[in-house]
């Protein structure tokens, strides 16, 4: 029996976090690729630091895209994030491209020919997960310290808080009763802000309002234990303060450590790579079960080899919240959805440019967009699963 009464805490980073930074230059070059060729590969790192970014990688793509035309998307991204400090400004960080052909022998693998399907273009497992704790089947604490820096930046970005800077993190703590979210015990904030002069508590003044509309009435009380801005002032931010990465939170961006994670980053990758398709699919179909009514929780485990179409397995845990048998759910699911990297990216419409909105707030738990965007949060095979697996 699972245990009913506990705390447990997940955190999230804002769009301006150097790692956010990061992963959303990297899925601007993903994007500029498939707009151009929706065939595309692409696997792009990269890497922010005191005024300067660099772009490295692979790519199979259009002459059109050139590094020129990179170092642009990097710095309107950078723009759009909103810096326009001394350490790290749009228009003057040095931006290096560092992208060359894709490896020949990973394409030997991955493409299709003759009689061979595309084949996966990594070994790995992608795990999926959703719940009913929330309306978006997201676990309670990831989604709304996601919920809390996206009003935030919202707020930032307007000018209603122009003293806010776009660096930011959030920490929420959720009581548990009989398994369900009842409360936050505390909340921790730290985001940058342009105005040296301001306090812990000034900072708490602006941000409070926000924090309250972000989570359920009633969740938090006088006894909630607030941290905002515990260290002090927070002026120098993003990778001016410190260094950020492609791919260092992908914890943040899947369900905030309440589920298991294959390990793979998604950011950077174009949806051949299963470390981000495999990984959509197994949320779309984790979140189909959940809203078809045949568990509360569940999570879906799929393995690939490289150069291999089909998943070597497909694992369904309904932690003993189920209303069907996990074995015949797991035959219901590979008849409902083509789980090859093919099958993935043609049922979910993967290679629309529909990426770099995905680098910051979540990649689950998100509304499905009219181009396709997020399209793995629909929930549109629920019938088909009740009369295979109900």
């Amino acid at each position: 029996m699972a245990r009913q009464n506990y705390l447990f805490t997940s955190e999230s980073v804002s769009e301006g976090h150097p790692d956010k930074v990061c992963d959303r230059i990297s899925d601007a070059v993903v994007d500029a690729y498939l707009k151009e060729m929706p065939e595309a590969r692409v696997a792009c790192e990269t890497l922010a630091t005191t005024n300067r970014i660099v772009i490295a990688g692979e790519t199979r793509g259009p002459a059109t895209i050139t590094n020129d035309y990179i170092a642009h998307l990097a710095r309107m991204a950078v723009r759009d994030i909103g810096y326009e400090q001394d350490g790290f400004h749009w228009e003057n960080c040095d931006v290096s491209v560092h992208l060359h052909a894709q490896s020949a022998h990973i394409a030997q693998g991955v493409d299709a020919a003759g009689n061979k399907d595309e084949g996966a273009g990594d070994q790995g497992i992608m795990f999926g997960y959703a719940c009913r704790e929330t309306e978006e089947l997201m676990p309670a604490p990831i989604l709304y310290s996601h919920k809390i820096l996206h009003l935030l930046a919202q707020a930032r970005k307007s000018g209603k808080e122009p003293v806010l800077g776009p660096d930011a993190k959030s920490q929420v703590t959720v009581r548990y009763e009989n398994g369900k979210p009842v409360g936050a015990t505390s909340i921790v904030l730290s985001t940058q802000h342009l105005d040296p002069a301001l306090t812990s508590e000034g900072i708490r003044e602006i941000v409070e309002p926000y924090i309250r509309s972000a989570l359920p009435e009633g969740w938090i009380t006088g006894e909630t234990v607030w941290h905002v801005n515990p260290t002090g002032a927070f002026v120098i931010g993003g990778p001016d303060g410190d260094a950020g990465l492609t791919g260092r939170k992908i914890i943040v961006d899947t369900y905030g450590g309440a589920a298991p994670h294959g390990g793979g980053a998604f950011s950077g990758k174009d949806p051949t790579k299963v470390d981000r398709s495999a990984a959509y699919a197994a949320r779309y179909l984790a979140k189909n079960v959940v809203a078809a009514d045949l568990a509360d929780r569940c999570t879906i485990q799929l393995s690939y080899a490289i150069g291999v179409s089909d998943p070597l397995s497909v694992y369904v845990n309904l932690h003993e919240t189920g209303r069907c048998d996990e074995a015949k759910l797991e035959t219901a699911l590979r008849e409902v959805m083509g789980l090859s990297p093919r099958g993935i990216r043609e049922h979910l419409k993967l290679n629309n440019p529909i990426y770099e909105r995905t680098a910051a707030y979540g990649h689950f738990g998100r509304q499905p967009d009219e181009d396709g965007g997020f399209s793995w949060e629909k929930t549109d095979l629920i019938d088909e699963l009740r009369s295979l697996a109900g």
